[in-house]
């Protein structure tokens, strides 16, 4: 009978289920990995230097190639570290296996260096948390970890990996993946009762979240919306492209606030969610988001967002392509010629709003286009005109999102990632991420100076690794949107709005950023005049390398 070490069942059952890519920063715990790295050259390690990174890597990894991210971080400090971004994972509901190295089980009692329940730290923010007792354990639990991973609601799973365990002998060997069709279709019955109340609308909308891009269902989505004529918002906070922004009927994100979603879906007879959290909010109301005597449709892939926080009219449960064609035929053979004119009045209507919007949108760049420090508007347009045709953007331009959004056009899911969960520092790693997903695209990270200043480690990694890719750092000096929020706190909570902004400026001193690129092994410049962007975005893609710019932008208010 053929016996394994613990490791070297950890390392075979990644090859196994097509790992490529193992994230990690090491520590001691970690030895057993990272000397097996020399046995299994087919699993390439990608080195981070600090956890937070190695997470963010990870994270949009595995978003953007489809597959499970691996990442394995040191005992509890390391895994401390991760904890933060593993929060936007569990929100965005990546499938992704995070294992630490965990100190010798023969010493638990003795309360040993660096050593803590790490099972019970993972817990809050995975699907599943455990600790491999023993190497006969470690092909079951790695079985049930990808397993879990990877069933919608998909999601991290944590694995605790004691070193001593790691170098135990078993009999019991790496198990292939099994081989899961998880698509389910709707009940008909529930698309035929969805179907009528979508023919009795009047003024349908939809709003999506991002298990549209994770099942694949934009065409869908697309045809879906023309049929009944609706116009298409987004959560307020997207990871995915879950519908192409330059179609009519995209209106991109919706408000953080029930108010706010109240007063966008406006006159709205029909609202269908489709794929989302419905709602996550920022502000608490006391108010419905859905306009009085709405009728409230939901599709997901899984019941465990379905009518979550609020009840619906007809819930599906269905794989979101199957769903999604399902409803759109059904509306399409029980509709008589006068709901097709109506859905054909609403389109044009749609698309007039669109070309107005684009024209407003021009008509601001315009206005401010010669404007110092840069204006946002100026800046993607900029980026429209420049940027490789084929470039994927990683967005964490936070304050400055609604000109990207009025201004670049996606249209396919690998065109954008943007960030979920509301921490910030996702864009710096997460660039690096879908780079290695997406070797053959070139790749442009947006992230407001703030937010770069949480993850700036990133770019050793990039050099290291030498990984082609462009960030731009929005460099306005300031916790905009930290001053937008307070401005929104002071009125909300009947406050004097003619205060200062406290501890919200990262002036005195300045960050220089071209100084911290070179530091890491980034080349770098820094824009300062609207009329340089074009060379110096120019320059960026052609090095062929990572390279930073830190364009000076206005709104430091």
């Amino acid at each position: 009978m053929q016996t394994y070490k613990g490791r070297q069942v950890f390392m075979e059952t990644l090859l196994s289920h097509g790992v490529e890519y193992l994230f990690g920063n090491p520590g001691t715990t970690e030895m057993p990995i990272m000397d097996s790295l020399l046995e299994y050259p087919d699993l390439q390690y990608i080195l981070t230097l600090q956890e937070s990174v190695t997470v963010g890597v990870a994270h949009y990894y595995a978003q953007a190639s489809g597959r499970t991210g691996v990442v394995n971080v040191h005992v509890g400090p390391g895994l401390g570290n991760a904890l933060g971004m593993l929060y936007n994972v569990w929100e965005a509901n990546t499938p992704m296996l995070m294992t630490a190295g965990q100190q010798d089980t023969r010493s638990r009692l003795r309360e040993p260096l660096l050593g803590h329940d790490l099972v019970a730290m993972a817990a809050p923010l995975t699907k599943w948390s455990v600790e491999v007792g023993t190497a006969d354990e470690m092909a079951p639990i790695l079985h049930r970890a990808f397993k879990i991973a990877n069933e919608p609601p998909e999601g991290p799973v944590f694995v605790a990996l004691p070193i001593d365990v790691m170098e135990q002998d078993t009999e019991i060997g790496p198990a292939a993946p099994s081989r899961l069709f998880l698509r389910s279709e709707p009940d008909p019955a529930g698309v035929e009762a969805a179907a009528e109340v979508l023919r009795s609308a009047s003024r349908p909308a939809i709003i999506v979240g991002d298990a549209v891009a994770r099942a694949g269902a934009q065409k869908e989505l697309v045809a879906f919306a023309e049929t009944v004529g609706a116009p298409v918002f987004l959560e307020g906070l997207c990871h995915r492209l879950n519908f192409p922004t330059d179609h009519a009927s995209s209106r991109w994100r919706i408000s953080l606030e029930h108010s706010g979603i109240k007063q966008i879906l406006g006159q709205s007879d029909v609202v269908v969610l489709v794929g989302g959290s419905f709602f996550e909010e920022l502000w608490f109301d006391d108010t419905s988001p859905f306009p009085e005597g709405a009728r409230i449709l939901h599709l997901e892939p899984s019941t465990r967002k379905l009518a979550h926080n609020f009840p619906v009219e007809v819930g599906l449960i269905g794989d979101l392509v199957a769903s999604l064609s399902a409803l759109t035929a059904a509306v399409g053979e029980g509709s008589g010629d006068d709901y097709v004119v109506a859905a054909q009045s609403r389109n044009e209507e749609l698309r007039r709003a669109k070309d107005e919007e684009l024209q407003s949108q021009a008509k601001r760049a315009e206005a401010h286009w010669d404007d110092r420090p840069i204006s946002p508007a100026r800046l993607m347009a900029e980026i429209r005109d420049h940027a490789p045709d084929d470039v994927v953007v990683v967005n964490e331009a936070i304050t400055a999102g609604g000109d990207l959004s009025r201004t670049l056009n996606f249209r396919e899911s690998a065109d954008y990632y943007g960030t979920r969960g509301g921490g910030i520092g996702q864009a710096m790693p997460g660039a690096i991420g879908v780079k290695i997903a997406h070797p053959d695209r070139p790749v442009l990270a947006l992230s407001g100076d703030g937010s770069a200043l949480y993850t700036i480690q990133a770019l050793w990694t990039a050099a290291y690794h030498d990984l082609p890719l462009v960030w731009v750092i929005l460099h306005n000096r300031t916790y905009r949107i930290l001053k937008i929020n307070m401005d929104i706190y002071q009125r909300r909570f009947g406050l004097p709005g003619d205060r200062p902004y406290p501890h919200m400026d990262l002036t005195g001193p300045d960050v220089g950023f071209v100084d911290v690129a070179r530091g890491f092994g980034v080349e770098a410049e820094t824009v300062e005049h609207p009329e340089d962007i074009q060379a110096a975005l120019k320059r960026a893609f052609a090095s062929g390398k990572p390279y930073l710019l830190d364009v000076a932008i206005e709104g430091g208010m």
